[in-house]
């Protein structure tokens, strides 16, 4: 197992986790990684990503851009446009429709953790935790972390599964890292 961490921090230190399944992430995400000017916000990560189109679309539909370019610090799992894709076509026109909005909001604040864990302090959580971490969201449901392998997965309180694809992501007022999947409260 301490190969495993070993090899995750060191694929963390050079932004990305092991991509066994979503290598395209990589390309997508490579020039985030750790670099010396980090792009201002959270939200600008997203906004420079063709991998989060979608993800920036919902944050301005639930008008949440204002509070994710605010001081945070902030650690935001951000799922891609393949992850929304996962999303049934009706439920998703649903919380982007105005109607939708404090729905939306709750699934978005589901993705957003208080302050910044960087994979290394995550990966730390997981090993003092005996091999689990819980992670409180902004929306106040929580989630669960655990390592597979040479990969990170948080579990919802639905029981959904996401791998961290891409990790450290760094912002001014935050971290983002890259998940596979949508996160839903109950």
């Amino acid at each position: 197992m301490k190969t495993t961490l070993t090899a995750l921090l060191a694929a963390s230190a050079i932004g990305m986790v092991a991509l066994p399944a979503n290598a395209q992430n990589a390309s997508a995400h490579a020039g985030h990684s750790m670099s010396q000017s980090a792009p201002a916000t959270v939200v600008d990560v997203a906004i420079g990503s063709p991998d989060h189109t979608t993800l920036v679309q919902a944050v301005t539909a639930a008008d949440l851009v204002a509070t994710l370019q605010g001081t945070g610090p902030f650690t935001v799992f951000a799922p891609t446009n393949a992850a929304f894709e996962k999303v049934p076509a009706e439920a998703l026109q649903g919380l982007l429709a105005p109607a939708g909005k404090a729905d939306l909001t709750k699934v978005l604040t589901y993705h957003v953790v208080p302050g910044k864990v960087l994979a290394a302090d995550l990966i730390g959580q997981i090993e003092a935790g005996g091999g689990q971490a819980t992670l409180t969201t902004v929306e106040g449901s929580t989630l669960t972390a655990r390592q597979s392998g040479s990969n990170v997965v948080i579990t919802d309180e639905t029981g959904g599964q996401a791998t961290v694809t891409a990790t450290d992501l760094e912002a001014g007022n935050g971290v983002v890292h890259v998940t596979d999947t949508v996160f839903m409260a109950n």
